[in-house]
């Protein structure tokens, strides 16, 4: 059974709902619960009781999808990407991982972390640490690939670190006409702003994505913005 919104979107319609019509907490979640089809919440968090954020950002994406996810460092998004990759193959697609920030032994080493191991898959996860990654580079790669694949980009602001590079951009738009038209999902891992920590807290937004050079975020089709555990996903404006 597929959930009409996240967990967390649920339970966050359940606090609302409890506020509103003063009731227990308990009593809004069994609500929602019963709408979803379920006996209770607790039959229900029984069955997504395994559920993690990249498993909710599976569910929400499409073919030719352009996904942004954007944290401050050491809040967890490029974890969230190798995971991503790594349940490519779940609905059919080969992961790729392109990251101008790690070495390929990392990026092994973090998807050790995740339990994720490429021999115990049907198909393997496709590493590339070169300096050349650029979206040039990125759709070169793709261009010959068998299968469709779900491709990491770690990360949107080192695209256009070399002068010989397109603006970021025309590249982004490349890579977003490249999806389009082969089926393709591209997750963009995003820096935010450092001044987002001098910020009251919470989540942060679209406002606070670090953009030395301007790129339209509406090319991207959802946005996930992650802080101290917290997740949100949100379809771009």
């Amino acid at each position: 059974m597929i959930l009409s919104s996240p967990i967390y979107k649920l339970k966050r319609r359940a606090k609302l709902l409890a506020r509103d019509n003063d009731i227990r907490l308990h009593e809004a979640l069994n609500q929602i619960a019963t709408k979803e089809g379920f006996k209770d919440w607790s039959h229900l968090a029984s069955n997504y009781s395994k559920s993690t954020p990249a498993m909710e950002i599976m569910r929400q994406v499409s073919s030719g999808d352009m996904v942004l996810i954007g944290a401050r460092p050491g809040h967890g998004k490029t974890l969230l990407g190798l995971e991503l990759t790594a349940l490519a193959e779940k609905i059919n697609r080969t992961g790729y991982v392109f990251t101008l920030d790690y070495n390929e032994t990392d990026v092994w080493d973090r998807f050790e972390k995740l339990g994720f191991n490429p021999r115990d898959s049907s198909r393997s996860v496709v590493v590339d640490t070169s300096d050349n990654i650029c979206a040039a580079h990125i759709i070169e790669r793709l261009a010959g690939a068998p299968d469709d694949a779900l491709v990491v980009v770690d990360y949107l602001q080192l695209l256009d670190q070399r002068r010989s590079n397109p603006p970021l951009d025309e590249q982004v738009r490349a890579l977003k006409k490249f999806a389009t038209e082969h089926g393709a999902i591209v997750v963009m891992i995003s820096q935010i702003d450092r001044t987002f920590e001098l910020s009251s807290g919470g989540l942060p937004t679209i406002d606070d994505i670090r953009l030395p050079n301007s790129v339209d975020l509406s090319l991207f089709d959802k946005m996930c913005f992650l802080n101290d555990g917290e997740i949100q996903i949100e379809m771009a404006a």
